[in-house]
C-alpha cells in the first residue's frame, strides 16, 4: 500500500490529479503574479493571495517581484530589443522552447527587478522562505507527490514543473506575440491565440490583454471565455476578491445628436473599441464593395486590392517595407479605399492629441465627422452619425 502511496487511484484517476495540479498553477499565475501583482486589476483577500503564493513555490519556485518586474518591463518595452522576451526580437523557437532562460537572465538583471518591481509582497516569508529557498518548495512538492502517490507521483511531479516553463514562458510569451487572431490593432504584435481562454487560464486572449493592460478581465467579444475571470468572479462572491478596472464598454444613445464632452470621455477612452467598429463596419465593408467592381482579369490590380485588406486594417508601425509599398499601391489605384484609409489615419491621429482639451478634442471629433461626412461614402457617413451616438456605459466592475 505504503509502495503505491497514500492514494490509490485508476489510471485516469492519476490522470485528473495531475491536470487539476497544473490547472491551480495556471490560475495562480494568472490571477495572482499577472492580474493581481503585476497590473494591479483586482485586490484579494490575504488568505488567498497567500495561498498561490505558498502554491507557487511548492509548483514553480517563481519570486513574485521577479516574476512582475519582468512582465512589468515587457509592457514598457514590448518588441524593442529591452523587451525580455519577445519573438519579435529572440526569434518564435527561442521564446517557445527555451522561455525560461530568457526569463532566468532577466531575473539576474538587478536593474530590472529594482525599476519594475515595487509594491510587491517583502514580508519575512518572502524574504527567507519564498525568495531564498526555491528549490525547497520545489523539493517539498516532490515529496508530497511521491508520499500521495508512490512512483506515478514523480511523473506528477514532473508534468507539473514542465507545465509553467512551456506554457506561460514559452505558449504566451512566444506564440500569443507571433500566430493568432487580433480584435485591436495596438501597437505590438500580440494576438489571441485561441478564444477560450481555459488551458492557460485565460491568457490565450493576449491581445485583449495588451488592449487592455489594467484590467482583470481577459475576454472581450461574446464569443471568448475567461476561466480566469470566471474564477475572480467566484472569489469575489465570497469576499475573496475585489476587481478594481475591467475594458470601458461603450453604449449607443440614439437620442444624441451633437457631440458632447460625454462623447469625448466615451470615444477617448474606448478608442479600441472605436477603431475595432471602424475597421468591421466601414473599412470591410466598403473593400468588398470595391472589390466587386474591380476587373479580375487586371491580374496586378487585383492582387494589390486582395492584399489590401490585411494591410489596410493593420496598425501602421507594424507594416514593414514591402508591406507599405504594396498598401501604397493599392491605394494608388483606387481613391475610395484611399480615402477611407486617410480617414482611419485621421481618426486614429485624434488620440495622439494628449496634451490638449477635452473641448479641442470635442471640435477635432466634430470635424472628423464633417469630412467624413463630406466624402459621399456611405459607411463613412453612416459611422459619422454612429460615432455621435457613443456613450461610455462602464469603465469599472
Amino acid at each position: 500500500m505504503y509502495l503505491n502511496g497514500l492514494i490509490d487511484l485508476p489510471w485516469w484517476g492519476y490522470l485528473v490529479v495531475a491536470l487539476a495540479f497544473t490547472h491551480i498553477t495556471i490560475a495562480s499565475v494568472t490571477i495572482f503574479l499577472h492580474r493581481h501583482q503585476a497590473h494591479r486589476a483586482l485586490d484579494l483577500h490575504p488568505v488567498v493571495s497567500h495561498f498561490f503564493r505558498f502554491w507557487l513555490w511548492l509548483t514553480t519556485g517563481m519570486v513574485t517581484k521577479e516574476w512582475a518586474a519582468i512582465h512589468r518591463k515587457h509592457h514598457a518595452k514590448v518588441e524593442t530589443p529591452d523587451d525580455p522576451h519577445s519573438p519579435q526580437q529572440w526569434g518564435i523557437k527561442k521564446v517557445l522552447w527555451d522561455g525560461t532562460s530568457l526569463y532566468r537572465t532577466e531575473a539576474k538583471n538587478q536593474e530590472t527587478i529594482a525599476k519594475y518591481g515595487h509594491g510587491t509582497p517583502d514580508d519575512w516569508l518572502e524574504r527567507n522562505v519564498y525568495k531564498g529557498r526555491q528549490s525547497l518548495g520545489i523539493g517539498l512538492m516532490f515529496v508530497i507527490d511521491v508520499v500521495l502517490f508512490g512512483p506515478v507521483g514523480i511523473t506528477i511531479w514532473a508534468v507539473q514543473m514542465a507545465w509553467i516553463p512551456f506554457f506561460a514562458a514559452g505558449v504566451i510569451n512566444g506564440i500569443g506575440h507571433y500566430w493568432g487572431y487580433r480584435n485591436y490593432e495596438v501597437q505590438d504584435a500580440s494576438r489571441n491565440i485561441v478564444p477560450w481562454g481555459i488551458l492557460i487560464g485565460g491568457e490565450e486572449l493576449h491581445n485583449n490583454h495588451h488592449t487592455f493592460p489594467s484590467s482583470a478581465k481577459l475576454s472581450s467579444k461574446r464569443w471568448e471565455f475567461d476561466i480566469g475571470w470566471l474564477y475572480i468572479r467566484l472569489l469575489e462572491r465570497i469576499g475573496a476578491a475585489r476587481v478594481k478596472k475591467i475594458p470601458p464598454e461603450l453604449t449607443l444613445d440614439a437620442t444624441k445628436q451633437q457631440i458632447d464632452l460625454d462623447t469625448v470621455r466615451a470615444v477617448v477612452t474606448g478608442r479600441f473599441h472605436v477603431m475595432a467598429h471602424f475597421a468591421r463596419e466601414v473599412m470591410h465593408h466598403v473593400y468588398r464593395e470595391e472589390l466587386k467592381k474591380a476587373d479580375p482579369n487586371d491580374r496586378e490590380s487585383w492582387a494589390l486590392l486582395k492584399r489590401a485588406k490585411r494591410l489596410m486594417v493593420r496598425e501602421t508601425t507594424l507594416l514593414d517595407d514591402t508591406s507599405r509599398r504594396w498598401l501604397n499601391k493599392a491605394l494608388e489605384i483606387n481613391t475610395t479605399l484611399n480615402t477611407v484609409y486617410s480617414m482611419k489615419q485621421k481618426l486614429a491621429d485624434i488620440w495622439q492629441r494628449s496634451a490638449t482639451t477635452q473641448e479641442h478634442l470635442r471640435h477635432a471629433i466634430e470635424e472628423w465627422c464633417r469630412q467624413a461626412e463630406a466624402t459621399g461614402i456611405q459607411a463613412l457617413r453612416d459611422f459619422s452619425r454612429k460615432l455621435r451616438t457613443y456613450r461610455l456605459a462602464s469603465a469599472t466592475a
